[in-house]
């Protein structure tokens, strides 16, 4: 009779069941995650999570009462130096169970369990998660500074269509520019000139051999004298 026993014994013995699941516990440590029956994945739990509580205060007491149900030297150095600085900031709960539906064999429900802690596409959601709750809060900001940014946007059109207007005045401009260029054939004209500029130097010697004759004519008028 079972009476005010409330666990399952899983069709086994006390030693059998025992025996099973420190073995399921230490498989558990080392593979972070394993495969078994919802009902397993029950007891399984309520087995191992008193021994990664006591693996957070690492004592050689604590060591030797986790070694007294595990009985496996390298899952009890796995759990005290890798798992319990994993879970040192988790205050329970370290296991998670999730059905996978039933098996074909004998239609018996089965559940994948494993460590919170280790699942890193889940810790990888809740991360985004927590980003879009961020930029939720972000969001009035966010518009003010859309609002801000459309603001200057329309300020910058603004500045652009005034500045156009100076640059069709610069191309208006572009016509006397081409008016001065039309006008330095003009220079050409000058230098066209300076062949007379040239004859009135050859004229010069005229002149003054003209003076010379007028001094003689003078000196010769002297002499007679």
């Amino acid at each position: 009779m079972r009476h005010g026993k409330k666990f399952n014994h899983l069709s086994r013995t006390a030693s059998h069941r025992n025996a099973m699941l420190s073995n399921m516990a230490g498989s558990l440590i080392l593979s972070k995650r394993i495969t078994t029956t919802v009902a397993k994945a029950k007891a399984l739990r309520k087995y191992v999570e008193p021994l990664l509580t006591k693996s957070k205060e690492d004592t050689t007491h604590n060591r030797r009462v986790v070694f007294s149900s595990l009985k496996n030297k390298e899952v009890l150095k796995e759990l005290f130096d890798e798992v319990a600085t994993k879970i040192a900031n988790r205050p329970g709960g370290y296991t998670r169970i999730i059905k996978l539906g039933s098996r074909l064999g004998d239609d018996a429900e089965m559940a994948l369990i494993e460590l919170v802690d280790y699942n890193e596409l889940l810790l990888g959601g809740e991360t985004k998660e927590k980003k879009k709750t961020t930029r939720r809060s972000r969001r009035g900001g966010g518009s003010k500074s859309a609002s801000a940014k459309a603001d200057s946007s329309s300020d910058e059109s603004k500045e652009t269509k005034e500045k156009a207007p100076k640059k069709e005045a610069k191309t208006d401009d572009a016509p006397k520019a081409e008016a001065k260029k039309e006008e330095t054939p003009k220079a050409e004209t000058k230098k066209e000139e300076s062949p007379k500029a040239e004859a009135k130097k050859e004229d010069a010697p005229k002149a003054d051999k003209k003076e010379t004759k007028s001094d003689d004519k003078k000196d010769e008028k002297k002499g007679d004298e």
